[in-house]
C-alpha cells in the first residue's frame, strides 16, 4: 500500500508517493520552476541604501573622534597667513564617466563616493605650492549603465594636496589612490571583465569653492581605472573619464 505525499508539484497523473516498505519503492518525476527571488530589484536597491548609510554614519564618527582629539589644534595653520587646513572632513561626491582606450565596449558608469580626509602635512610657503596634504579612504558604488556588466562596488585610499592662497575661496586641489573592488563580470562576453574582483586606480583634479569655515563644494574631472592585474587572458581593462561633482563638510 503507498500513501501519497501532499503538497509537492508532480506531473498529471502521476503521483508522488512515499514508500511504505523497500519492496514497495517505485520512482518520481518532480517539476521544480525557476523562481526569481527579486523580481524588481528591490533587494540590490536595500542593500546599496543600507551599505551607503553605513559607510556615512562610520565617517561622521570618525570626524567626531578627530575633532574631539584636535581640540587644541588651531585650523589656522601659519598664524596671519590663515591657512584653512581643517583636521577631519567628509564629502559625497558623484561622477558620470565614459570608458576610452582599448576597450571595445562603449561603458557609461555612473559613481558615487562617501569620503573621509584626514590632514597630514602642510606646506605654509608663499608660492604656488602653498597648501596642505591630506590621505583620505573611501567607499564607491558604481552603476553601469552601458556595457555588459552592471554593477561595480570598491574601497580606494590615496592623498590629496590642496593648494590654498590667502584670501581665496577657490581651492585647487589634485588627488591619486589605489584600491580594490567586485563587479559582476561577463567573461564569456568579448572585451567585459574576466572576473569579479578587480583592483581600482583613481585620479582626479579640480577647485572647492570655500562656502564657509563648514562647507565646501567642488567640481573637478576623474579618472578611474580598472582591471585585475592580469590574474585573467586575456584581461580587458576598463579607463574610464568624466566630471565629477561634490560637497564637503569639514570638522
Amino acid at each position: 500500500m503507498r500513501e501519497p505525499i501532499f503538497g509537492a508539484r508532480f506531473q498529471e497523473n502521476e503521483p508522488l508517493v512515499r514508500p511504505v516498505a523497500a519492496a514497495d519503492f517505485m520512482a518520481a518525476t518532480v517539476t521544480v520552476d525557476h523562481i526569481n527571488c527579486n523580481p524588481d530589484g528591490s533587494l540590490y536597491r536595500s542593500a546599496l541604501m543600507r551599505f551607503s548609510v553605513f559607510v556615512f554614519l562610520v565617517l561622521i564618527c570618525c570626524g567626531t573622534l578627530a575633532h574631539a582629539g584636535n581640540e587644541a589644534v588651531s585650523r589656522q595653520i601659519g598664524g596671519p597667513t590663515e591657512l584653512i587646513a581643517p583636521s577631519f572632513e567628509v564629502a559625497a561626491e558623484t561622477a558620470y564617466m565614459w570608458g576610452s582606450i582599448a576597450n571595445p565596449n562603449s561603458y557609461e558608469i555612473g559613481a558615487l563616493f562617501l569620503t573621509g580626509r584626514w590632514r597630514w602635512g602642510y606646506h605654509p610657503s608663499n608660492t604656488w605650492l602653498r597648501g596642505y596634504n591630506q590621505v583620505y579612504f573611501l567607499a564607491l558604488a558604481e552603476p553601469i549603465f552601458r556595457g555588459p556588466e552592471t554593477r561595480y562596488f570598491g574601497i580606494s585610499t590615496g592623498f590629496r594636496y590642496n593648494f590654498v592662497q590667502p584670501g581665496w575661496r577657490l581651492i585647487p586641489y589634485i588627488s591619486g589612490g589605489v584600491g580594490l573592488g567586485w563587479i559582476d563580470s561577463h567573461s564569456n562576453v568579448f572585451g567585459a571583465q574576466g572576473q569579479d574582483f578587480t583592483f581600482n586606480i583613481l585620479s582626479a583634479a579640480g577647485v572647492s569653492y570655500q562656502v564657509n569655515d563648514h562647507w565646501k563644494i567642488q567640481v573637478g574631472a576623474l579618472y578611474q581605472h580598472l582591471s585585475n592585474g592580469g590574474q585573467t587572458d586575456p584581461n580587458p581593462s576598463l579607463n574610464l573619464f568624466g566630471p565629477q561633482l561634490g560637497v564637503t563638510y569639514s570638522f
